[in-house]
């Protein structure tokens, strides 16, 4: 008999066996993964965007946003940065706080296997899981190599993000059996799409990014946004594709900062001659600037633009208002918004109140991280929350 059962050799899962591991505990992490780890190998470019600099309560959706306040200030990004120093993994600070791998993200895999392995812990990987259920005090847990039981079960299986690397509901289902309420889950940090209209007009811009303001209400992001074939990409609609709901509006600012309108009226008084693409052309791609020019329908020199129509031109460079018809869904969503229900869970040990014996760390939690290494220190600290107690 096991003492804790860890589903899934992710982030989170691997983090709370290292520390149950170390606490002495006979542990037991599977996987149905040929190998672990396989969103830090893929994630920021093959360099893991692993945390951030910039960790508070105000950048995690969930419907109880201060629940991950515990854990996060009990393991920090200062925390897990420590450890990449002990093992000599360099690392920089890209933007915006975010910090990467000099070099590949399967330093921090390999970091993290290798601590497994110090602790004592058993990883199983390549085991497809079947039915957990009670036994007793503890449980068992249908495995491709027969039930195992244990005292503790840890799920640490992610959410719906990304199939084609494994991704399942099975963390969801699990706390279905057990009845724990899940939060309604969506595909978050995902490029949106849009109908025909719409992408007549981005389809000849696919390919080129600006720094741009995105809001959908109250909440915005000043960054990139990339035009593609299928819509609106980028961290600034990754970012917001995690507030936005459908039927929604989102608002597009192509040059924050600046009173366009002022900035034309000014330019129409200086530079009469000009064409209106030239003068958009000093703070936008000379490609961006040439599209807004036809679709304005402005063909005629700055000093023959009237007053309204310099303001329409304002307008669909600093207020461009698009509603979404979807979005590319779990296929390319870095994350799972919704989850398993915070309330059900004890937030500095993420055991199930109900169920003793049984937790819930990382993805699968309703708890659902900014882009730029947010969610990774989630899965990070949930992960030493619960290896501290199974």
């Amino acid at each position: 008999m096991w003492d804790a059962i860890i589903l899934g050799a992710g982030a989170a899962g691997m983090m709370a066996a290292i520390e149950a591991g170390r606490r002495g505990r006979r542990v037991l992490v599977i996987d149905h993964a040929k190998a672990p780890g396989e969103k830090i190998r893929i994630s920021g470019g093959g360099r893991c965007n692993f945390t951030n600099l910039g960790i508070a309560p105000d950048r995690f959706l969930s419907q109880n946003p201060r629940f991950a306040l515990s854990a996060l200030k009990r393991f920090t990004q200062w925390d897990f940065i420590a450890l990449m120093d002990a093992a000599g993994i360099g690392w920089h600070e890209k933007t915006l706080g975010q910090l990467f791998c000099d070099g590949s993200a399967r330093q921090v895999v390999d970091m993290l296997t290798r601590d497994m392995e110090r602790a004592g812990v058993t990883l199983w990987l390549g085991c497809a899981l079947g039915e957990v259920r009670r036994a007793g005090a503890g449980f068992v847990v249908d495995t491709a190599r027969g039930p195992q039981t244990a005292a503790s079960v840890v799920v640490a299986t992610g959410g719906k993000s990304i199939p084609k690397m494994g991704a399942t509901g099975y963390g969801y289902r699990v706390a279905e059996t057990f009845g724990l309420p899940l939060v309604e889950t969506r595909p978050a940090l995902v490029p949106l799409t849009f109908a025909a209209q719409e992408l007549d007009w981005m389809t000849p811009l696919a390919g080129l990014a600006v720094e741009a303001r995105v809001a959908c209400g109250r909440q915005g992001f000043d960054e990139a946004v990339l035009f593609t074939h299928r819509g609106l990409s980028g961290p600034a609609v990754l970012q917001i594709s995690s507030y936005w709901r459908e039927g929604e509006a989102i608002m597009v600012d192509l040059l924050p900062g600046r009173d366009v309108g002022a900035d034309l009226r000014a330019a129409k008084a200086a530079q009469g001659k000009a064409a209106l693409r030239t003068v958009l052309g000093r703070w936008l791609p000379e490609r961006l600037a040439r599209h807004l020019e036809e679709a304005q329908g402005v063909a005629v020199p700055m000093a023959e633009l009237s007053g309204a129509a310099l303001d329409r031109v304002a307008a669909g460079v600093q207020d461009w208002r698009l509603i979404p018809v979807g979005s590319e869904g779990y296929r390319t969503a870095e994350v799972t918004l919704g989850g398993v229900d915070t309330a059900a869970l004890d937030g500095r040990t993420m055991a199930a109140k109900g169920v003793p014996g049984l937790y819930f760390i990382g993805e699968v939690v309703d708890v659902t991280g900014w882009l730029g290494g947010y969610n990774f220190q989630w899965a990070w600290s949930s992960g030493w929350a619960a290896g501290q107690v199974v």
